[in-house]
């Protein structure tokens, strides 16, 4: 017996190490010199790849910043920035293992997750709405009645149009696509006849569409939703450093120019633009930092 809590308590402390170990990034950034920023390869203008291991976005141009930051306040003179695509899927447990430092995507801040992991000050204020085929008619949830309803898998869209107060006792079915990307080309293909997601993923695969004209965002928003920078758990230096830098981009203006650089002019790889301004919610994030989850949004 006292054998067996012998083994239990030293594969305890070991496992406290380990995790203790893991949770310090900076020092991980500044004994490897690199950091494995966690990128999506199809959510809207936040994040999205260009082909050939480059990427894009709002999101992925600030975490670009904090990461110059972060390595001119370690004294490297040069960090390697390695890029991880993650899913909806992975990406918490991708967060989690260490495989990557910082996520960069578009993952709303919620209480659940921070359970698992920790967020960044927003950045970005979401709203989650519907697109559809501009001639299909639909303009509201009580019309996605009976019809097919794509969404990501690993997601919660689907969930909080069920929970609407205007889409109770509708019945419809779900068709899952694998990233976002995957979730339009069930619409685009005619296999669903609307995608339910964050407005700026919608925009921004409407954008890069062979016919932007052929769809439309309709329908009443069904969340507003703080999306932030992921980072792991009990891990007070680095999100201090990650926050101090975010915080220092609002402070200057800067971050207000990256976000009109991604989500209002022409953007790459057609030069076409996703023609969405800050929202009031986004400015008011950025005039008050903050990490609160989307539960603090839903409270009236």
């Amino acid at each position: 017996m006292k054998k067996t809590m012998l083994i239990k308590s030293v594969a305890l402390a070991a496992a406290m190490v380990a995790v203790g170990a893991q949770a310090d990034t900076l020092k991980k950034i500044k004994e490897s010199g690199s950091v494995t920023m966690g990128v999506r390869e199809s959510s809207g203008a936040l994040s999205y790849t260009l082909g050939d291991g480059k990427y894009a976005g709002f999101h992925y141009e600030v975490c670009t910043k904090v990461l110059a930051d972060v390595q001119k306040s370690l004294g490297l003179a040069k960090l390697e920035v390695k890029y991880q695509p993650v899913t909806s899927q992975n990406r918490i447990p991708l967060v989690q293992n260490g495989t990557v430092d910082i996520e960069c995507g578009s993952t709303t801040n919620n209480a659940t997750r921070q359970k698992d992991v920790s967020f960044a000050v927003t950045t970005f204020v979401e709203e989650v709405r519907i697109a559809v085929k501009a001639n299909s008619g639909i303009t509201s949830i009580a019309q996605l009645k009976d019809k097919a309803v794509a969404t990501t898998t690993g997601t919660t869209s689907v969930q909080l149009l069920r929970k609407h107060e205007r889409g109770a006792g509708i019945d419809f079915k779900e068709v899952f696509g694998k990233d976002h990307a995957d979730s339009f080309l069930l619409l685009e293909s005619g296999r669903a006849d609307a995608f339910v997601m964050d407005g700026q993923i919608l925009a921004g695969n409407i954008a890069k569409a062979k016919n932007p004209a052929d769809f439309k965002i309709v329908g009443e928003v069904l969340s507003v939703e703080p999306i932030a920078i992921m980072i792991r758990k009990d891990d007070p230096a680095f999100k201090k450093a990650v926050d101090d830098s975010i915080i220092a981009q609002i402070k200057s203006g800067d971050m207000a120019k990256t976000y009109d650089k991604w989500f209002v002019q022409p953007i790459p790889p057609s030069n076409t633009k996703v023609g969405l301004p800050a929202s009031d919610a986004t400015k008011a994030a950025w005039a008050s930092p903050n990490d609160k989850p989307v539960e603090e949004y839903m409270k009236k």
